[in-house]
């Protein structure tokens, strides 16, 4: 090594503006080591994983004084980000593959869309684990280029796919019906989203154009107030060219005012129905009823969706929303009949998954009438903010702790063998 290298490290480290033991430390064969880690793992965690951006590196760099160990500008953190990226796009080329030879066969469910992040991306996730089983940029999203593609995914996994969420692309639902077969289960969302679009941004619109009309009324009404005043205090000195005809009576702006704090009251008054009627469609469209714990049917299920997507149509129609909005509301509507076929496949499913243990009738109801839904109401909860989650669990503890209590279907003497038939069958990863 040149000796004007080793004298320029020399140089350096007794000039940094450091704590000699911390120097001394980060200079050690254990320091460069914990400091390439530390600088690993903030690019893992802030950017990869909490999307945060290089620049938060190079700041937490310079807040922690690490800059005087590693490079902090952006083009330096910017390789080193790169690097990482191709080492985690390796590693999941080579690990994927040998873990999947350990992996038990399983049933999955796949949610698909297609992202344009400066191209064309397919993606597809496994939602239960959350493992991206697709992200592959992509010339076409026709059903082929979608088979291509996932079968490359799928091919060294034992998993099994039962069902395809997704919005209703016309590509999506081809690879859906044609390559895998199987059930497609549409993406609440876009159902919610094209209901707002249709009714919830026009009246929107329209409020905040009578908010507008309220505050120009009332600040005229101001105006023609104080303009009576100044009459009523000097009779003699009304403005010139200005006749009493033709100055706005006090009574006929204040008419104006009053009518135009009533559409505006009416206008608010219709906007709430429409907003309190998607939340509901997102409250319905569940397996178990979210109030009672109670089992639902699909036909239940798309009722009620069905009678709130009605109470949006007749505002909708009472506003006279444009022809555009109305066939949004009929888009909507035409996904409604899928959204019980997927009730009614999950029902199936779960009918099926507890016919393979072999429990006595008693067990059997109490699996399907309490114990499933109890478990149902807890991973809801787990979505929820904190108030409404407690709330679900506590209705889910409640459906289930006479199951398992003396006398219950799945008392101490038969919930032991309960559960051993559940850990015999794979619905026990469930």
């Amino acid at each position: 090594m040149p000796r004007k290298t080793l004298q320029a490290w020399r140089t350096w480290q007794e000039t940094l503006d450091a704590c000699p033991h911390v120097v001394e430390f980060f200079e050690s064969g254990p320091g460069l080591a914990y400091l390439h880690r530390l600088v690993m793992a903030l690019h893992v965690v802030f950017v990869e994983i909490g999307a945060c951006g290089i620049r938060l590196v190079c700041l937490f760099s310079q807040m922690t004084g690490l800059n005087r160990f590693v490079g902090a500008s952006f083009g330096t953190q910017q390789r080193i980000n790169r690097h990482v990226e191709e080492a985690i796009v390796v590693y999941t080329r080579e690990e994927t593959p040998r873990l999947a030879q350990g992996m038990p066969p399983q049933d999955i469910t796949v949610t698909q869309d297609e992202t344009f992040t400066g191209a064309l991306c397919l993606v597809a996730i496994e939602p239960v684990s959350n493992y991206i089983l697709l992200e592959h940029p992509a010339e076409a999203r026709d059903q082929d280029t979608w088979n291509e593609l996932m079968a490359s995914a799928l091919a060294h996994l034992k998993c099994n796919v039962i069902q395809s969420t997704s919005d209703e692309a016309p590509g999506l639902l081809a690879y859906v019906e044609n390559y895998l077969g199987v059930h497609h289960s549409p993406d609440i969302f876009h159902v919610q989203h094209e209901l707002s679009k249709a009714v919830a941004a026009p009246i929107a619109a329209k409020q905040r154009a009578a908010d507008k009309a309220v505050t120009t009324a009332a600040e005229t009404l101001t105006r023609v107030q104080e303009h009576t005043q100044r009459d009523s205090a000097h009779p003699g000195r009304r403005g010139p060219g200005r006749s009493p005809k033709e100055a706005a009576s006090l009574a006929q702006v204040e008419q104006v005012v009053e009518a135009a704090r009533h559409e505006h009251q009416r206008r608010s008054g219709q906007r709430e129905p429409v907003t309190q009627s998607l939340r509901a469609i997102g409250r319905a469209y569940h397996f178990v009823d979210l109030e009672r714990g109670v089992r639902r049917s699909g036909t239940l299920i798309a009722g009620d969706i069905q009678q709130h997507i009605d109470t949006i149509r007749t505002i909708a129609q009472q506003e006279h929303l444009s022809e555009r909005c109305m066939e949004r509301i009929e888009k909507a509507q035409r996904v409604v009949p899928k959204m019980q076929a997927t009730i009614e496949f999950v029902s199936n499913h779960v009918r099926q998954q507890v016919k393979q243990l072999d429990l006595t009738p008693p067990q059997s109801y109490a699996m399907h009438a309490h114990l499933i839904p109890s478990y149902y109401l807890d991973r809801v909860a787990s979505t929820r903010a904190m108030r409404e989650g407690e709330s679900l669990r506590e209705l889910a503890e409640r459906i289930r702790t006479p199951l398992f209590a003396p006398g219950g279907a799945l008392d101490k003497g038969g919930s032991l063998q309960f559960i051993a038939v559940c850990r015999r069958s794979k619905w026990s990863k469930h």
